[in-house]
């Protein structure tokens, strides 16, 4: 099969041939249809996550067909598509996975990082941990789901007590998560790196109440604001922003350093959490969710072997939306 590999910090993906793997016990090989590019791939290939696979073949936003069947493996049928995301495998045993909080595993897997991924034409997942996806998105359209709207999903749930929402990044995340706020009646005031007309004119395009830089303060205090921006200097922002009560939930795997603020910015109950990762109840909910409220996923499409150039351009902020690969293309 045709891969693009991560030697390790420092180093572009090399496209190579290697051989297509085997499905392990309880395991599907599935053919990728297309693979998702994250801001967290992002953070594994800039080196900033510290113990990745080596080599690595990126990706958790997989979306492909069930290629053949390991040893026990009976969720899936051959030919059905099926979805795989970040949280690989978890141990089932320790204190978190036996309280319903598997996304907090003490020896967990995650796909693309300590798992092979998806920037490749076949992997192996876990058939325990793979999804079944909604029929009214295409493979390209579905992708992002697998993390950008997982993880986001599971941000939104932490802040949507609130009326009006603050977006900080308007990438693959908030793009999505705008739609299910604005359906359910909501106010969204999506923040952008200053001057990015592009982002900002999406954001409206999708209904945000207001947009504009994120040094920017709002027209109204905000109820809770999610970070999408990997931004440590944000949290004071979106503190500023936050009205009696309020919270900022960030959302990402890594942030630069949260830089020194005064405590009357925490003060008067304003909360701030973070996301870690996904359970797979938390898939079960989202992919109904999906399939009810059509969520429209603006991408951008790579051939398999443009993986640099498209890390690339989410790197430098040229997109728009969501990056996502397409073997074969």
């Amino acid at each position: 099969m045709k891969a693009m590999v991560w030697d390790g910090p420092g180093k572009a993906l090399v496209e190579r041939q290697l051989p297509t793997p085997e499905p392990g016990e309880g395991e599907i090989l599935v053919k990728v249809s297309a693979c998702g590019v994250c801001r967290t791939d992002l953070h594994v290939v800039d080196g900033e996550l510290s113990e990745p696979k080596l080599p690595l073949i990126p990706g958790h936003e997989v979306v492909g067909k069930v290629a053949r069947l390991g040893p026990g493996a009976k969720r899936f049928v051959v030919g059905q598509r099926v979805g795989i995301p970040w949280l690989g495998k978890t141990c089932g045993h320790c204190r978190f996975c036996r309280s319903a909080r598997e996304n907090l595993c003490e020896d967990p897997e995650f796909t693309g990082y300590t798992r092979n991924g998806g920037y490749a034409e076949h992997l192996v997942a876990d058939e325990r941990f793979a999804f079944s996806l909604p029929e009214s998105y295409g493979d390209g359209e579905a992708a992002p789901l697998l993390c950008a709207g997982l993880i986001g999903y599971r941000s939104y749930r932490l802040a949507e007590s609130g009326e009006k929402l603050g977006f900080y990044g308007f990438g693959a995340a908030a793009h999505l998560l705008i739609q299910l706020a604005v359906a359910q009646g909501k106010e969204v005031y999506a923040f952008t790196r200053s001057g990015d007309i592009a982002a900002q004119s999406l954001a409206r395009e999708l209904g945000a109440a207001w947009t504009g830089a994120s040094t920017e303060a709002p027209p109204v205090p905000l109820d809770a604001a999610i970070l999408f921006a990997p931004a440590g200097e944000l949290i004071p922002a979106a503190l500023r922003a936050l009205d009696r009560g309020g919270k900022v939930v960030c959302a990402g795997i890594h942030m630069s350093d949260i830089p020194s603020f005064p405590y009357r910015l925490l003060w008067e109950e304003r909360q701030i959490a973070s996301v870690a990762n996904l359970t797979r109840q938390d898939g079960e909910e989202f992919f109904s969710l999906a399939a009810r409220v059509h969520f429209r996923t603006h991408i951008h499409s790579y051939p398999l072997s443009q993986a640099n150039e498209a890390l690339s351009a989410l790197r430098e902020g040229r997109v728009a939306g969501a990056a996502v690969l397409i073997p074969g293309s």
